[in-house]
């Protein structure tokens, strides 16, 4: 290699680590520097509390007749389970039928009850529960 094409390397070089050096110390400045609050930050809105509404298609059926629960959600993301609760004495005992939220926050729920008479439900996800609606067994 002859010395010029040498010196030009060796200039190429050093401009190239100079840049990395300038953009590193400007890095390193901003930083070190703290942030002023910007308006979104400042501004920053609460969590949307989850809620969890249900309606169902009959209030009377046979026993072990198919009907549907529908009912729309918000603060539940998407695929996210809901299932179906039904009162039994005095606690809420989840039924094996539960069903993912859509895209768009809405679901439908096939269901069959065997307990005979006035069946108290709900549909749950986490701590989230819709209001308790009916559907007698007859």
């Amino acid at each position: 290699m002859t010395v010029t094409k040498r010196h030009s390397l060796r200039i190429a070089a050093v401009g190239v680590i100079s840049a990395a050096s300038v953009a590193l110390a400007g890095t390193a400045a901003m930083a070190a520097a703290p942030a002023a609050p910007t308006a979104s930050v400042a501004q920053k809105a609460p969590a949307v509390k989850a809620t969890i509404s249900a309606k169902p298609s009959v209030t009377s059926v046979k026993a072990w007749q198919l009907f549907r629960v529908t009912g729309a959600t918000t603060g539940l993301k998407a695929g996210t389970k809901v299932a179906l609760q039904q009162k039994q004495g005095a606690k809420w005992v989840t039924l094996p039928a539960s069903v993912p939220v859509a895209h768009n926050g809405s679901y439908s729920l096939g269901v069959k009850l065997g307990l005979k008479g006035k069946n108290n439900l709900r549909i749950v996800s986490g701590s989230t529960a819709s209001p308790v609606f009916n559907v007698t067994v007859r």
